[in-house]
């Protein structure tokens, strides 16, 4: 009987641990077995940093690393996007992205690509390297907004690292943080204050403060986030009609004269609206996934492609082999680029329609205006999709919807400009 006894006793011990060990395993989420360090408050080397954290600076090291992507999409290789595109070359004449438009890199080359890229010349304002250099911290700090307008090239002498640790995470505590104003400033006009966001939002908002849409203040320089009416492209774009602080453009087509807007990698925008956010996944927990090594938990700190570590950035959710997963994503940025050529295409030929009509004798100027706003609409949804990071995968259906939608205006704009001139085009 006491046998008996003592089995059912260490039985249950034992389901006790079981039921433990599958909670924490599968609905808990462990924090990351790490040891704090002191490292001083304006330290921005990520070399002092590894000294305390290695294993998350090898995974930092890890995005100097060029490939592509395993799905044919993004990836890391300095490429002009034109030689895939060459639409781009039509649908930004007349400014810097025609002449200048490679496939971003990692982190550690966000400042090298800032002071070799084309687009920068000598008037090229203090507020393009705001989401380059963890040294915006004490720029802000000691001059505030001013340094916006200050002349990059009087500001790049202060620039000595590129996104490092410090961008993202307080030396005190190792908590997330963003230093980006602008982002602050925009999240504030949503109701959010980020110093008190939880944990697992801030997986999002470290990238969110530099991986989403802005503007300019045309006398500022100011970095402003559009999100006042929303984060979609319809939002976004009645945000701008209403010329916010008497901004109107980013630049006039030369062939069309329409007055376009450019998009700026809005990567949060779309994902916020997508499946994985809704259900209360982060961008951390798929480009920056959990490992563990000897033992200890740690975020992986080489920050690309889910494909290419499919296994902790996708299974830890999804039952699917890893070849039906990479399939699946394949798959939906095939279809997503399909639409995002065709009208991209469509609206080079409206611009090219537009110009024309523009020249005709006794054009209606009122058709030709309406062509202009059809045109720049459908080039602000094209370019959302397009300068999106990606290919429509954070948000399929959303990104099929305005790229549908792109290619309609495109070809409402091309009727409208030949019922402008009375011909065809």
């Amino acid at each position: 009987m006491k046998s008996k006894s003592l089995f059912f006793l260490l039985l249950s011990v034992f389901l006790i641990v079981l039921i433990a060990v599958f909670i924490r395993v599968f609905f808990m989420e462990p924090d990351e077995t790490v040891s704090l360090a002191v490292i001083a408050e304006d330290e921005y080397d990520p070399a002092v940093w590894g000294e305390a954290y290695p294993l998350q600076y090898a995974g930092y090291l890890k995005n100097k690393e060029m490939a592509p992507s395993p799905t044919g999409f993004g990836g890391s290789v300095n490429f002009q996007k034109s030689e895939k595109e060459p639409e781009i070359l039509v649908n930004f004449k007349g400014m810097a992205f025609s002449k200048d438009y490679t496939e971003d890199r990692g982190h550690p080359y966000s400042l090298e690509d800032l002071s070799h890229s084309k687009r920068v010349t000598p008037a090229t304002p203090g507020s393009c390297m705001t989401c380059k250099s963890s040294n915006l911290r004490d720029l802000y700090k000691d001059m505030g907004w001013d340094y916006a307008k200050t002349p990059l090239a009087e500001l790049m002498p202060r620039l000595k690292h590129p996104i490092v640790c410090a961008s993202c995470h307080d030396p005190r505590t190792m908590s997330l943080r963003v230093m980006n104003p602008a982002f602050i400033e925009a999240m504030e006009r949503r109701g959010i204050d980020v110093v008190k966001a939880p944990r697992e939002a801030m997986r999002s908002y470290v990238c969110a403060q530099c991986h989403s849409e802005y503007f300019f203040e045309p006398d500022t320089k100011r970095v402003i986030f559009p999100w006042d009416k929303g984060l979609t492209a319809a939002d976004m774009y009645a945000y701008y009609q209403q010329r916010p602080s008497g901004f109107d453009m980013d630049w006039q087509h030369p062939d069309s004269k329409t007055k376009l807007l450019k998009a700026q990698h809005p990567d949060y925008e779309l994902f916020s609206g997508g499946a994985h956010a809704q259900s209360g996944t982060s961008c951390a927990d798929c480009h920056m996934p959990y490992l563990r090594e000897g033992g200890r938990k740690y975020s992986s700190h080489h920050v690309t492609s889910p494909m290419k570590s499919v296994g902790a950035s996708c299974r830890t959710c999804h039952t699917q082999e890893e070849t039906w997963l990479l399939d699946r994503v394949k798959t939906t940025q095939n279809q997503t680029w399909q639409l995002q050529h065709t009208a991209g295409q469509t609206i080079a030929r409206a611009h090219d329609v537009i110009g024309k009509a523009g020249g005709a004798p006794r054009v209606n100027t009122a058709e030709l205006d309406r062509a202009r706003e059809l045109v720049r609409r459908a080039q602000w949804y094209w370019d959302y999709i397009a300068a999106e990071n990606s290919m429509g995968f954070h948000n399929p259906g959303q990104a099929l919807n305005t790229l549908g939608q792109s290619i309609d205006l495109a070809h409402q704009a091309i009727a409208a400009a030949n019922r402008a001139a009375g011909t065809h085009y």
